[in-house]
């Protein structure tokens, strides 16, 4: 789906408009999401949650102990993974490594989202842990051109990944504002932090972090220190659009969508909403994640970050089925409804 020359400006023209309005705490001139020493969502679209109590993390301690039984046909074995990745390696396609960790091809560039790897998503060897492996294990990777991040939480982003990859003086990193030290400090060269709505073109490829409804974190007092995102990826011949996590904004992706005229392939979060019956509302279930993607004019629907790790409350095979079921509801046919085994990898489709 090409982009006609104009767009940039449009994006600069919406700025004002979407990002640039006056802070009600009465930080003039600031954007509306940025506060005194971090960031929000845009007002009133805040996430509902992170004060779980005590049964919440009893649950999930024991659920560590006692991990889903997993379908044989829920994965590919590694050598299968592989074999299928060559298949496609020269062609336009994307390869579900687990959770919201994709590996893109396109025009010929690598792009890994989300990097997730560990075993745990914490910072020690316990708390919330996955019962499949990544679809491709992390030595056997191909070279990564590009690596863009969603938000600073565990399971999006993995610390040891990030300081084990072998090219990162090479490696062009796209991260939402104030996420850029996390790898500088890691001997990355080639990294860029973009506010909502700002972009950068690499190889051809224009990167653009959009908004969205959820927060940061990662330890006792960094909540939303660090900026959260949305991407697209837009070139001449494909736009894709990555979720990352979200809850639900009936305005934002309505917005994003008539911004960008629409996409070929969204990357929409499925999983991880079973935690509502304690109040917390951050992430989208199966319906809203269909509802986003025809909100942004999404022609195909990938759905992600389920199937994994234990996050959550419902039932881990729960997701796939309720996703399916809403977006034939919404008009999407079987062959526009993405749901990948752990490792797969498939042509991305072509509306040309």
């Amino acid at each position: 789906m090409a982009r006609p020359l104009w767009f940039p400006f449009l994006l600069f023209l919406l700025l004002p408009m979407q990002v640039f309005a006056t802070d009600s705490a009465g930080l003039s001139g600031k954007p509306a999401h940025h506060t005194a020493d971090g960031f929000r969502n845009y007002p009133p679209f805040e996430p509902t949650g992170a004060n779980l109590g005590f049964e919440f993390y009893w649950k999930r301690f024991k659920s560590s102990f006692n991990l889903p039984d997993v379908p044989p046909n829920h994965f590919l074995p590694t050598e299968s993974a592989l074999a299928r990745y060559r298949e496609h390696e020269n062609e336009n396609s994307v390869t579900w490594i687990g959770q919201s960790t994709l590996l893109i091809k396109l025009d010929g560039k690598t792009i890994l989202t989300d990097p997730f790897f560990k075993k745990h998503a914490a910072p020690f060897d316990f708390g919330p842990q996955r019962y499949v492996d990544p679809g491709i294990p992390q030595n056997q990777l191909p070279p990564i051109d590009i690596i863009i991040v969603s938000h600073n939480h565990y399971d999006h982003l993995d610390a040891d990944f990030i300081a084990g990859l072998p090219n990162r003086e090479s490696v062009a990193v796209y991260v939402p504002l104030r996420l850029g030290s996390f790898f500088t400090e890691r001997g990355y060269k080639n990294v860029h932090e973009l506010d909502w709505y700002e972009s950068k073109t690499v190889g051809g490829i224009q990167v653009t972090a959009l908004p969205c409804v959820h927060y940061s974190s990662r330890g006792i007092g960094d909540k939303n220190k660090t900026l959260w995102c949305a991407w697209a990826l837009t070139h001449t011949s494909k736009n894709y659009f990555f979720l990352g996590d979200s809850a639900y904004s009936p305005v934002i992706f309505k917005n994003i969508g008539e911004t960008f005229e629409g996409f070929d392939l969204a990357f929409v979060t499925i999983g991880t909403y079973g935690n509502r019956k304690y109040g917390v509302n951050n992430h989208t279930n199966p319906e809203e994640a269909v509802a986003i993607g025809k909100e942004i004019k999404a022609r195909a629907l990938m759905g992600i970050h389920w199937g994994t790790i234990d996050l959550s409350e419902e039932d881990p095979w729960e997701p796939p089925e309720r996703f399916k079921a809403a977006a034939r509801k919404a008009g999407y046919t079987p062959d526009d409804i993405w749901l990948f085994k752990i490792g797969e990898t498939r042509k991305c489709p072509s509306f040309k």
